[in-house]
């Protein structure tokens, strides 16, 4: 009968049944098992001494079988028998020969030789040990032989533990048939694990040439990511998919399992390796405080939202103007919460199962709306005092604001005074402004409202210490993080998906990137260090070749580009020209002035700014254009606020352009006008 029969009538039966089969075949094992201690050891086939030890036989039987059932081998599910069994069938039958032994001397019958007690024990383990073996491997191929067609041949990159861990799980997932291990370390070479051979990574051509496997498993969780950059651009020119295991918390904390594969992200290889936080900085400003994230459900004000919840803070508040995203990272957050409560047991005594009208005391608040609503802004903090305060809320598509200035400026701009003005009247301790690089040199309506926001909060710190006022106000500057809604890491995903192209603006447009959870840990910390006016420049790395990251993508995608030189190849890559108002480059400082803090990839940078004198009624006068859809009087007044901005051709589109009827809107300020700063 084929094994694959065999194997499937086995399934077939009841688990009555093949427990009396197991039985059976221990009760046939046994006696065969007692003859053979005697023939090995005396070497002849019917020894003179068997014959007068032939009480074994039956006493054997009535130890052994009994025995077994008590201590349950005849419970194990065998299709899944591993070491573990046979240490446990060991015991077991070291205790049948114990006992057997026993009554041999107190009964005072016929001895065996004493060697063949051993031999006795290690055949009746080896034999019964080899039969469950046995039968697990002829229920294997019955899922195996059905299955082998759909499984995916595959290279594992790694023979240390979570290599091997990795290898049992696909065996009895059946999803992957591994065809070789590789590993850098040359004890492991040309040695096996479990049949399986480890072969050097230079290997690598011919194990694909011999097997034609489809995908690569990084099996080593534990890699910086310096060393994985360099295990993946070793293995792109072999143009094999490469997926790899969980991170070791996942896997420790049981979050998912090790056969959890999942594709290399473009995020894991960029960049430097991370630089653990300061723990004290990251606590000093937010735990056991009230804190206020503005645009919440953002890249930035979401990350932010996260990593402040699990720092302790008194309360979470979220301020957000999109629905969708308030909603979304609410959600989020309560998960989040039931988290920590059942690991830690920091939260007690809190409902987390109502929705969002919980309470005073709710832990995360979420609030609907936008920071240029000055009412809802004093109500906000007039129902729950803030005591800190990260403004993340922005336009910062360079095209959108680009196209649609006027709603941009009323956002970067007139929110952030909005807020600044609201937050100082009602004694917040600290603000944090979240800028950007392209506030740098602006070459953007986008860039040059940030770079605005800046001067509004830098003039206004500098009236809180001349009235010495404890409120401390401070801004972040930082590059592209990964990621990010409208960065160019999901779109390229989404074209390489799509069988491409991908589209570059330049070829040689470079750009600065860190990872979202690397630049919010390095703002936290930089809030702890703000003194007043603080211009903060986080270390971004070295800057990063836009096309560089799109090659590498692909390549990460087992792809290859489609060129001149490789007409047949998968994926192109189209160069659009750049567009208005974006630069080949971006930089974090205008003057060139930076000075190191107590934490080494956080600078303080020295910047100018106007003076409030000459700021306030210019402000108080792109307000009031932005107010009355007045777009050109708007511009050039921001390109007197912001001289450096170097202003491109005018918007194509943008519904912000519309005249309105000039009858209707607030009065428009003097010159003489000055934004008095509320005294609070």
């Amino acid at each position: 009968m084929p094994v694959f029969q065999l194997s499937a009538r086995l399934l077939a039966l009841p688990p009555l049944r093949r427990r009396l089969l197991l039985i059976s075949a221990d009760a046939l094992l046994i006696p065969l098992v007692v003859w053979l201690s005697f023939a090995l050891r005396l070497s002849e086939f019917w020894p003179q001494q068997l014959q007068a030890c032939l009480w074994l036989f039956p006493l054997s039987w009535l130890v052994a079988l009994p025995l077994y059932g008590l201590t349950g081998q005849y419970k194990g599910i065998t299709r899944y028998a591993g070491s573990r069994v046979l240490y446990a069938i060991s015991a077991r039958n070291l205790a049948v020969v114990l006992v057997l032994h026993t009554i041999e001397m107190t009964a005072q019958w016929p001895a065996p030789p004493q060697s063949s007690w051993f031999l006795l024990w290690f055949l009746l383990t080896g034999l019964t040990g080899l039969v469950r073996l046995a039968l697990r491997d002829v229920l294997h191929t019955v899922n195996t032989s059905s299955r082998r067609r759909r499984q995916v041949g595959a290279v594992i990159y790694g023979a240390g533990s979570a290599g091997v861990q990795l290898a049992a799980a696909l065996r009895y997932a059946h999803s992957h048939r591994v065809v070789g291990f590789l590993d850098d370390d040359p004890q492991l070479w040309n040695r096996y694990v479990n049949g399986i051979p480890v072969l050097a990574p230079q290997r690598l051509a011919g194990l694909i040439e011999r097997h034609r496997p489809s995908q690569i498993l990084l099996a080593m969780p534990k890699i910086s990511r310096s060393e994985r950059r360099r295990i993946i651009d070793g293995l792109q020119p072999y143009r094999l998919p490469v997926l790899q295991v969980p991170s070791v918390d996942d896997i420790t904390s049981c979050r998912t399992r090790i056969d959890a594969l999942r594709p290399i992200a473009i995020e894991e290889l960029l960049g430097r390796d991370p630089v653990p936080p300061d723990l004290e900085l990251l606590q000093a400003t937010v735990a056991g405080r009230s804190v206020l994230v503005t645009g919440a459900g953002g890249s930035i004000g979401s990350e932010l939202c996260r990593q402040i919840l699990a720092l302790g803070p008194a309360r979470l508040l979220l301020l957000e103007r999109s629905e969708p995203a308030l909603y979304t990272i609410d959600q989020e957050l309560q998960q989040q919460l039931r988290h920590q409560q059942l690991r830690h047991q920091q939260i007690q005594q809190l409902d987390l199962d109502q929705g969002p009208d919980q309470g005073p005391d709710q832990l995360v608040v979420p609030l609907l709306g936008s920071v240029t609503d000055r009412a809802l802004l004093d109500q906000l903090f007039a129902d729950h005092p803030v005591q800190v305060v990260f403004h993340a809320a922005a336009y910062k598509h360079v095209p959108l604001v680009e196209g649609n200035p006027l709603a941009g400026l009323a956002n970067n701009v007139a929110g952030t005074r909005t807020l600044l003005q609201a937050a100082i009247a009602h004694g917040v301790e600290r603000l944090v402004f979240i800028s950007t690089d392209k506030a740098v040199r602006p070459t953007n309506v986008m860039g040059a409202s940030k770079r605005l926001a800046e001067q509004i909060l830098q003039a206004m710190a500098q009236e809180l210490a001349l009235r010495g006022s404890l409120t401390v106000c401070a801004l972040v500057r930082f590059g592209n993080v990964l990621g990010s809604s409208g960065s160019v890491v999901p779109l390229f995903r989404r074209q390489i998906d799509a069988g491409g192209p991908i589209t570059l603006t330049h070829p040689d447009v470079i750009r600065y990137f860190m990872t979202i959870p690397e630049a919010v840990q390095l703002v936290l910390q930089a809030s702890a260090l703000a003194q007043g006016g603080d211009c903060f420049l986080l270390d971004m790395g070295e800057p990063i070749r836009i096309l560089d990251l799109a090659r590498q993508m692909v390549a990460l995608s087992g792809l290859s580009l489609r060129d001149d030189q490789h007409p047949n190849g998968d994926i192109a890559i189209a160069c659009t020209g750049l567009r208005p108002g974006e630069k080949l480059y971006e930089e974090l400082l205008i003057d060139a002035e930076s000075q190191p803090t107590s934490h080494p990839l956080i600078y303080r940078a020295q910047e100018t700014f106007l003076e409030p004198c000459r700021l306030w009624p210019l402000l108080d006068a792109l307000e009031w254009a932005v107010a009355r859809h007045d777009q050109s009087t708007a511009l050039d007044l921001l390109a007197r606020l912001v001289p450096e901005w170097q202003r491109s051709a005018p918007p194509r589109s943008g519904a912000d352009r519309l005249t309105p009827d000039p009858s209707s809107g607030p009065r428009r300020p003097d010159a003489g006008d000055a934004a008095a700063i509320p005294a609070g």
